[in-house]
């Protein structure tokens, strides 16, 4: 798909999920990846990555400055949020202010709810999902409709 933006050039796609606030949905974050390369250039591919811990090797600021970057020249943002991360939400507040498309994708789980922040956010688009075709769907219709 082109960007956007200027109809040239693959769409730029910046990916959310969690690394240090916990791995465990890293085979869906790596699955929902592969789904987005369809649409475009994931700028963050190494959080599918199923055996990245936490990129402890790299100096906070460079993966600051990095991200950052990313951010700015991406197109969209797409987060898988069910499991909380403040790096998550801190790239989406940041995301925000830059008025980036966002969507936000949510599994509800037992009794948790999604931060208001969030789920609460003019600028961002929250929607629950079960099963990650319907995770699918949301994207396609999302990224379709920009």
């Amino acid at each position: 798909m082109k960007n956007p933006e200027s109809g040239t050039g693959p769409m730029k796609i910046y990916f959310c999920g969690s690394i240090r606030g916990g791995r465990n949905d890293a085979q869906l974050y790596h699955d929902l990846i592969e789904y987005l390369k369809s649409f475009g250039k994931v700028l963050s591919e190494h959080i599918g990555q199923l055996d990245l811990v936490d990129e402890r090797d790299i100096p906070p600021c460079q993966i600051h400055d990095r991200d950052i970057t990313w951010l700015k020249s991406a197109d969209v943002i797409i987060a898988e949020v069910t499991t909380p991360s403040l790096g998550v939400g801190y790239e989406l507040g940041r995301a925000v202010d830059m008025g980036k498309p966002i969507l936000c994708l949510y599994r509800k789980i037992d009794d948790k709810r999604l931060s208001g922040m969030i789920s609460g956010s003019p600028g961002i688009i929250s929607v629950v999902y079960e099963e990650i075709e319907e995770a699918k769907r949301w994207i396609a219709g999302f990224i379709t409709n920009l």
